[in-house]
């Protein structure tokens, strides 16, 4: 299809229109189901179990990148959670403490109640992303958690800034094993669809692990999956 200058324009201020209307609409409060705004309109609502009820949109919400590659009953956000924190719990560098890498690794994603799992292919920016994610995470915390337990709502706070802006050695695990855990789930939907599924677009994060030991277990990975599929025309017959 041919586009004319005039066209190229439209579709630019299009674009802009759509960014601008991106930015300033989007707040975690909108966001929340309706019996859980009920809950919070009363006198004296249960904030926890608020809390509790978005957390809950974890459990339901099936990771978008998945679902974009035609895997429709994927897993969900909270699955790939689960056995993130799992996984932190198997590090041997004994510099880590792996108690808070646990912790990390349940609050990394949590924004992702309200926010969604965004990818990189969705009309957001990056920026915004950051945006609407700290909007959440402010809200859960201050206004959620802080009534009943202010000292849980900093803990969780500092957990997920510190996994944002990698400020420290267990950020750094979380940050890297959050790549592997999503390359294990590859790998695994790849053999489930036996080979007809590729995934290769997602093994680039090979490439943003950075700690030693989570790249050994990174390198061995890609060792079994270049074997799964040069043996798939064997496997298939």
């Amino acid at each position: 299809m041919t586009v004319t200058v005039t066209d190229k324009k439209a579709c630019s201020t299009s674009i802009d229109v759509e960014k601008t209307r991106l930015t300033t609409t989007w707040s975690p409060q909108d966001q929340i189901p309706e019996f859980v705004r009920n809950e919070l309109s009363k006198p004296h609502p249960n904030h926890i179990l608020a809390f509790l009820n978005i957390v809950q949109q974890l459990k339901i919400q099936k990771r978008t990148g998945f679902i974009d590659f035609g895997i429709v009953e994927c897993e969900s956000i909270s699955d790939h959670m689960y056995r993130l924190g799992i996984i932190t719990m198997l590090i041997k560098d004994p510099k880590v403490n792996r108690d808070k890498c646990v912790r990390i690794a349940l609050v990394h994603d949590i924004a992702e109640s309200l926010v969604g799992d965004i990818t990189p292919v969705d009309p957001i920016g990056k920026e915004e992303k950051h945006r609407r994610e700290w909007e959440t995470i402010k809200y859960l915390c201050n206004v959620l958690i802080k009534p009943y337990n202010e000292i849980a709502a900093k803990e969780i706070m500092d957990d997920w800034l510190s996994y944002e802006n990698v400020t420290s050695l267990e950020a750094r695990y979380v940050k890297d094993i959050d790549k592997y855990e999503m390359l294990v789930q590859c790998f695994e939907y790849e053999r489930q669809y036996k080979g007809k599924k590729n995934f290769d677009d997602f093994f680039r994060a090979v490439t943003s692990v950075k700690t030693d030991e989570v790249k050994s277990w990174t390198n061995d990975l890609v060792i079994q999956r270049q074997n799964f599929f040069a043996n798939l025309p064997r496997l298939n017959k």
